[in-house]
């Protein structure tokens, strides 16, 4: 059997899914939508998700809470979580001047795991959820220094990166079939806990 390990772009995902109007996917089960992409001789070792915290608005901090709690019930699940970078921008036309944040460490935290995994030899196939350009250097890097392994680029809902599709051993793409066979239940247990599945996410 050869061992797989997926790495999961938490934010790349989550705004394929937005910007498709696909709520009613948010409530995933990561682990069982990267063992859609096996093949019979494939089993899947661990699965890794990165993310960020949201902080605000509450409602949403919330539902991410949840979320988080709900994937922490799966065995060989790691998270791993990055920060917001706060910007101040000023409107060139009206002189407004607001607070942006943008998610960062994301990148760099799966291209330290995808690099320690192949050098400690844990994987013979990396599956990279994600269209992130900025992975294109651990992606080529892990090929080019362990020829035997593969690195599979699967492209989110709405998402594409032609840098990564050179690079990888192959593309596929997460379809509406793959997110219907990969939902949590609406109820999730965790620790005796009743994890509900957020209103807004049907």
């Amino acid at each position: 059997m050869d061992n797989v390990i997926a790495y999961i772009d938490g934010y790349n995902l989550y705004f394929g899914l937005r910007e498709k109007g696909w709520k009613r996917f948010y409530w995933l089960n990561l682990k069982r939508l990267a063992e859609q992409f096996l093949k019979p001789n494939q089993i899947l070792i661990e699965s890794k998700y990165f993310t960020t915290i949201v902080k605000r608005p509450d409602d949403k901090r919330r539902r991410q809470q949840v979320f988080l709690e709900a994937l922490q019930t799966l065995s060989n699940l790691s998270i791993f979580y990055g920060h917001f970078l706060s910007d101040s921008v000023t409107c060139r036309r009206c002189g407004h001047t607001y607070t942006t944040h943008h998610e960062k460490m994301t990148d760099v935290n799966i291209s330290v795991e995808l690099m320690k995994d192949a050098f400690q030899d844990r994987f013979d196939l990396a599956l990279l959820i994600s269209a992130d350009s900025d992975l294109v250097s651990p992606v080529r890097t892990v090929q080019q220094l362990f020829p035997q392994k593969k690195v599979i680029a699967i492209f989110p809902p709405g998402r594409f990166s032609l840098a990564l599709k050179s690079v990888s051993s192959r593309i596929l793409r997460i379809g509406h079939v793959e997110l219907s066979k990969s939902m949590f239940p609406d109820q999730v247990i965790k620790n005796g806990i009743i994890l509900q599945r957020p209103v807004s996410w049907h």
